[in-house]
């Protein structure tokens, strides 16, 4: 399977952050994997990775709804702001824990690529793949 360039891991939790590193590795995904605790550093990490000559801007974004300092929510209001070029380069999924039906109300009506549960698993990873990029983990 031909790897993403670049998966940016949006999450606050460092455990998490951690395991889905190791996961995505383990499959093969990606060349490069980032990591930001929040929204507003997954944006400034965008504008680093997707504006600059030479830099990888991340194919796929996995997003969580809950986190301080901006959460997935506001993170993808700010992110509509960004250029629809770059916005179309990118397949935004989010992961989460809540399934408040208020939470998945409102995740139904974004632009975005996908909404699962956590924790990632090879199962998830593989319909992301499938769905947006045309591609299929190898055999387990």
């Amino acid at each position: 399977m031909q790897k993403l360039a670049c998966v940016l891991l949006v999450d606050d939790d460092a455990t998490a952050n951690y395991l889905n590193q190791l996961l995505l590795k383990r499959l093969g995904v990606a060349e490069q994997v980032l990591v930001a605790l929040n929204g507003q550093e997954a944006l400034d990490l965008l504008h680093v990775h997707c504006q600059t000559p030479f830099a990888t801007c991340p194919a796929l974004v996995l997003l969580d709804v809950k986190m301080p300092v901006m959460d997935g929510f506001a993170f993808l209001e700010a992110y509509e702001e960004l250029p629809a070029a770059q916005r179309q380069a990118i397949t935004v999924v989010m992961l989460t824990t809540s399934l408040h039906p208020r939470d998945v109300e409102r995740v139904q009506q974004l632009k975005i690529g996908g909404f699962f549960n956590k924790p990632l698993n090879r199962e998830k990873v593989d319909e992301i793949l499938k769905t947006h990029f045309g591609r299929q983990l190898p055999e387990a």
